[in-house]
């Protein structure tokens, strides 16, 4: 059993490559595909179940403490964030329903899979997972106030608290407990310690199967606005470049360690597309093709969480590396 984890793990960028270029496949292919929408709130929730395993609860607790961590997540997600939108929204600006799925995913930091990404980098996932709650509660309140600026009344009014609230009990509240509860059971219990181990092994396999779900089940759907979407492509893409450069940025300014800067830039870059998906279909007519574009980002944000994967890492060690000298110069003068 360890020799196969192990084999996964060492493969499990080149793995999750393949589930989404094979549920691109199905999802354009397969008569019905689209039906697996429903299954992805439970595969990610398993996901982040085992996730949140992972994680000492003791450093959930420390994380809390950490303000320069936390103040650095809230300017790069609600300050810099939103600037970054509103210009890269210009492009589609003429077009309603593409500008207004545009600021609704990429205005909303990601508290899911994220921590998962940011854990595979080296970053300090249980620092994500300790600022989600606050993620979510401010993405709420601030949604409204930067669709009022940007788009005007009528972005406002679509808004529903409903969808958010249901993400962050079901994301959020239950694999937590559920894992605070088998930590708990293991301290005491042999079938804690088994539960736990066995979640830790499938760490790989259901990052794939969470995947293949989001992917296939949204392919179709991309695949029949394709001639409208292709200048979104570009639009997303190109906002993942810009909050690698500004995440490592931030990450100096509030002079985070490299653990944090990683997971800094994972929280900057990665959008709540799956939980702003809901809100996205309960539009009205007028903004039918707003779940398209909000699932086009998501499409983009994971072939680009796979490459961040590998990059970032490099990245933040580099700029360290570049600096460290330089630091140790002015410190001796």
């Amino acid at each position: 059993m360890n020799a196969v984890v192990s084999w996964l793990e060492h493969r499990q960028i080149g793995l999750y490559l393949v589930a989404i270029l094979v549920a691109g496949v199905v999802g354009l292919t397969v008569p019905g595909a689209h039906h697996l929408e429903g299954a992805i709130e439970p595969v990610l929730a398993l996901l982040l179940f085992a996730t949140f395993l992972g994680v000492p609860f003791a450093a959930i607790g420390r994380s809390l403490r950490d303000g320069r961590f936390l103040a650095a997540v809230g300017v790069l997600n609600f300050v810099v964030v939103p600037v970054i939108a509103y210009g890269l929204s210009r492009f589609v600006a003429d077009e309603p329903a593409l500008l207004f799925g545009v600021l609704l995913v990429l205005l909303t930091p990601c508290i899911d899979y994220v921590i998962v990404f940011a854990g595979l980098a080296g970053g300090a996932s249980e620092r994500l997972l300790a600022a989600a709650p606050l993620l979510m509660l401010a993405q709420i309140l601030l949604l409204p106030l930067y669709l009022l600026l940007f788009i005007g009344p009528e972005g406002v009014a679509v808004v529903e608290v409903g969808p958010f609230a249901r993400a962050f009990l079901l994301l959020i509240v239950v694999p937590l407990a559920a894992a605070a509860l088998v930590q708990a059971l293991a301290r005491r219990q042999r079938t804690g310690v088994v539960i736990e181990r066995t979640m830790l092994s499938l760490m790989v396999p259901l990052m794939v199967a969470t995947l293949f779900t989001v992917v296939a089940s949204q392919a179709g759907a991309v695949g029949d606005s394709l001639g409208q979407l292709l200048v979104l492509v570009p639009i997303y893409a190109a906002f993942l470049v810009a909050m690698a450069a500004l995440g490592i940025g931030v990450g100096r300014i509030f002079r985070l360690d490299v653990p944090a800067t990683r997971a800094l830039v994972f929280s900057g870059a990665t959008r709540n597309s799956l939980v702003v998906l809901p809100l996205a279909l309960a539009l009205p007519a007028s903004l039918s093709i707003a779940p398209v574009v909000v699932v086009t980002q998501t499409l983009v944000e994971l072939i680009g969480m796979v490459i961040f994967v590998r990059l970032v890492p490099r990245l933040v060690a580099s700029q360290r590396a570049r600096i460290e000298p330089e630091d140790v110069k002015l410190v001796s003068r």
